[in-house]
Order: C-alpha cells, then structure tokens, then sequence
C-alpha cells in the first residue's frame, strides 16, 4: 500500500481520493453530459480512479458507464479495469417494510446495466428507518448477489456501531462503511472505529470540506443568514453549530490555513488529509467541478502533515461541543434539526 492507494479487500485496490458522483446527478442543475464525461476522464488522469455514486444520483451511474465505455475504447481494457466504481443500494424509506430478495436484485442488475459492467465493485447499502427490522436479511441478499459474481465487494453506509455489529454478527463479510467525517464532525472516532478496527472494516469519508465551508471563501465571514443557497449548506452550518458555533469554526479555519500556507496548499485539501490520515480511513470521497478542481484534488493524498501541523487543528477540536452520538444518529430524527431536512424517498421522486 502506498500513500495514495489502499487495499480494500482480497486484491482490490483503490485510490485513496475517490471522485464524488453526487454533484452531476440531476438535483444539482443542467449537467452538460459530454463535458461531464471528459471531466470523469481527466479525473481519472490525475490518478484518481476510484469513483463514488448511488442508485438514486439521477443519470450518474450512466455517465460513469458511459465514462468506463470511452475509457475501454481510447485506452485500452486494462485502463478500463483500473476504473473502480462504487455505487449504493438506497431503498426509499416507505419501501422498507416491504423489501424482498427481488426488489434488491432489481435494483442491482439496474446498476449493472447503467454502469456498463458485469459485475460491481462496491456496493454500500444504506437504510433509513432500525425500527424497520430488514436491513440484515437484505445485507443477506446482496450477500447471495456477492456469491453469484454479480458484486466484488459489500459494504454499508451510515449505518451506527450496534447495527452494524449486528449485521457483522449474521457473517455477512463487509470491507468498508461510507459516512461522514471532518474535522468538525468527530462521530466516526468513537465506538464505530473500535468496532471497525476489530472486523477489518474501513471508512469511505464524504463530507471532508463539509459541503465547501471548509475553504478560504468562509474566513473572515460574517456568519452567513438563512435562507442559505443550496441544502448542502444547511446541512453543513448544522453541524458548524454544533460543533461550537460560528466563532469557533472562524478559529478553526485560521489554523487550517496557516497549515496550509506551511504545505502551499488551499484548507480543503488540508481539511481533507486531515480525515486521509485518520484511524481506519481507507479513503475520502470528493467532488470536482471541473478539470481543474480534479487535478487540485489529487494533492489531498500527497500531503504529510507534521506534529505541528495536527497540534495546531487539534487545539480547536479539542473545544468542540459536539456533534454528539453516534454515526449518522442525528440524521436518522425525521422531526429533529438534522433530519428534518433530509430526502427520505428519492427512487419515487418525492421527499
């Protein structure tokens, strides 16, 4: 394993900065689908070539087939095969109490033929509702599918520490669980990394430059007032307040950026090799909204942070309040600040 790759499972290898998806699906605007692709290219150029969507990014598993398509064809097959793709299996949350083996075989033979492939490399299930008791019998499944060659490897996404265990315990074999970690959210470093670290599970991190508040636009800024522009935003200031407040995060930003200016290098990537370096991370997961943020972003895994350089972030998280509990146990609270903003139904095109 080098600094830039990582061995996920049995002869699986990944790079450790991994292209996010979500910003091309539908929700996010016009998306220019030629330019998408060669974008997708130079990404995987720029030895980035590990790449992140799901079933309900509107048209991203198409653009990524399409991407592994011109890929084959312009390099070669063996170009086409270092081109790993992760995707994840959502159900909307009022199909939980009726999922079936069918409905997760749909869902994965639909991704086959978007991604152009025989066979997935990740998939990384997700469930919105415990009080919904199917998740390890539908982790079943996928793992049948895993046995019939249709999936490499199975993972999980958000799921909290005593869920996950239980599903680890109904010998379901996962390499990996994606969620979100920064240096403003600290969740991930509790009970769920013990665990992990016991089971030989890594984390696949969003969420690094925490929706783009992490970077040099937000220093010396006022606290920003709602209506914030896009739901990524509310999300993040969310979390901004727990973690101690606007003042605080201010704080924060000024010693991501003296690391910076240290490494010559802007804060979301130091934000980013921040969470690189932390226990069981196996990798980050990050947007690009060009070339040439693409090529910014392949930095992230060549940064070497020292002593100084962690002493001077750890000072501030060192003050956070939170965000408390477990992983993603906020967001599971429909009625609460968190929850309350999430998208529960996206298959069916309603929130």
């Amino acid at each position: 394993m080098s600094a830039k790759t990582f061995e996920l499972g049995p002869g699986y290898t990944i790079s450790r900065v991994i292209r996010g998806g979500w910003q091309l699906a539908g929700g996010h605007g016009a998306v220019d689908r030629s330019q998408a692709v060669c974008d997708l290219l130079a990404t995987f150029d720029a030895g980035i070539w590990t790449y992140d969507c799901a079933d309900i990014y509107t048209g991203v598993e198409e653009l990524l087939g399409a991407t592994r398509l011109r890929l084959a064809n312009e390099h070669g097959l063996d170009a086409a095969a270092r081109m790993k793709v992760h995707t994840k299996l959502v159900p909307d949350l009022e199909r939980l109490a009726t999922i079936s083996r069918d409905y997760i075989r749909g869902i994965v033979d639909q991704s086959l033929r978007r991604l152009k492939t025989e066979r997935l490399d990740l998939v990384q299930f997700h469930w919105w509702d415990y009080a919904q008791a199917g998740y390890v019998e539908a982790m079943g499944w996928l793992d049948e599918l895993r046995r019939e060659g249709k999936v490499r490897n199975l993972g999980t996404t958000n799921f909290d520490t005593p869920r996950l265990a239980e599903i680890l315990a109904a010998g379901i074999s996962l390499v990996s669980q994606q969620l979100q970690y920064s240096v403003l959210d600290q969740r991930p470093a509790h009970s769920l990394a013990a665990l992990a670290q016991k089971k030989g599970v890594s984390f696949l991190c969003y969420g690094s430059v925490a929706g783009g508040f992490l970077s040099e636009k937000w220093l010396g800024v006022a606290e920003p007032a709602a209506p914030l522009e896009n739901r990524s935003l509310v999300k993040y200031k969310l979390i901004i307040d727990d973690f101690g407040g606007w003042d605080l995060f201010q704080q924060l930003l000024q010693a991501l950026k003296a690391v910076g200016d240290r490494h010559g290098l802007d804060i979301a990537t130091i934000a980013s090799a921040w969470v690189l370096e932390q226990p069981q991370v196996a990798g980050v997961i990050v947007g690009a909204r060009n070339q040439a943020h693409a090529l910014a972003n392949a930095k992230i895994a060549d940064v070497e942070l020292d002593a100084e350089d962690r002493g001077r972030i750890a000072v501030w998280i060192a003050q956070s309040r939170g965000p408390e509990g477990d992983v993603y146990t906020l967001e599971r609270d429909r009625h609460g600040r968190h929850g309350s903003i999430m998208h529960y139904n996206l298959n069916a095109g309603r929130i």
